[in-house]
């Protein structure tokens, strides 16, 4: 028997229907199939509706893959592509597998020699460093920084540091809740002369991008509104 195809689908990074950020070859690609791994039956199913899925919803399976997932049970997940069917794995938004437990799937799926496609499509990281100005030859993607304020302070310094020392970009996010305080962390810590740049609600309509030095991030901070963002600095 023949093994399926896992198929890295992404998907819009808000609740637009996507018509300019997701392609064809990704819509042709969910017009077919029937298998799926997701984060989120739910929110996944929207979005097959809204892309333009030929198949009854209610004959699409759908096994999940979330941060609660228990390592012992990802491989299981591989069963549909080992009786060969395809697979498409969707994130709760953007590109799977950035900064998404998708990861785990496709290390195993490249174990069990099977093939994988990336699909193009949105991705929050990339159009955020794209558009900010800072340094797209040398970047590092942190994920989300220490809760605890002292921590965060700690982290920034180090991240700055490091910035400065091997000029390279610092890329991080949190969760939109707190972002507001994490920008008050960044304009406290870090140097009036470092950049840095606030992306927040990428492709939607009240995208917003600004790139400025901390010193006028002072003068003129940003209000987030719990949006979800990315923080891109350089020292």
């Amino acid at each position: 028997m023949t093994p399926g195809t896992l198929y890295l689908i992404p998907t819009p990074l808000g609740e637009e229907d996507g018509a300019w950020t997701i392609p064809s070859a990704a819509r042709q690609c969910v017009a077919r199939l029937d298998h799926y791994v997701v984060e989120h039956p739910r929110t996944a199913r929207r979005f097959l509706k809204r892309i333009g899925c030929a198949l009854p919803l209610q004959q699409i399976s759908m096994q999940v893959l979330d941060e609660h997932t228990p390592p012992r049970e990802v491989p299981d997940l591989l069963a549909p592509l080992l009786s060969g069917h395809d697979v498409g794995l969707l994130s709760e938004a953007g590109c799977p597998t950035i900064a998404d437990p998708g990861a785990e799937l496709v290390r195993l799926a490249h174990q069990h020699h099977l093939r994988v496609v990336p699909l193009v499509g949105p991705s929050s990281l990339l159009l955020a460093l794209m558009a900010s100005g800072l340094n797209g030859q040398r970047f590092v993607f942190h994920g989300y920084l220490p809760r605890d304020r002292s921590r965060r302070t700690e982290a920034i310094m180090r991240l700055e540091r490091d910035s400065i020392v091997h000029d390279r970009t610092q890329i991080f996010i949190e969760t939109p809740y707190r972002n507001q305080a994490l920008l008050e962390s960044l304009i406290s810590v870090c140097r009036a002369g470092s950049a840095l740049c606030i992306a927040s609600s990428l492709t939607l309509k009240d995208e917003y991008i600004s790139t400025r030095r901390i010193d006028a991030w002072q003068h003129a901070p940003a209000t987030l509104d719990g949006k979800p963002a990315i923080f891109l600095l350089q020292g």
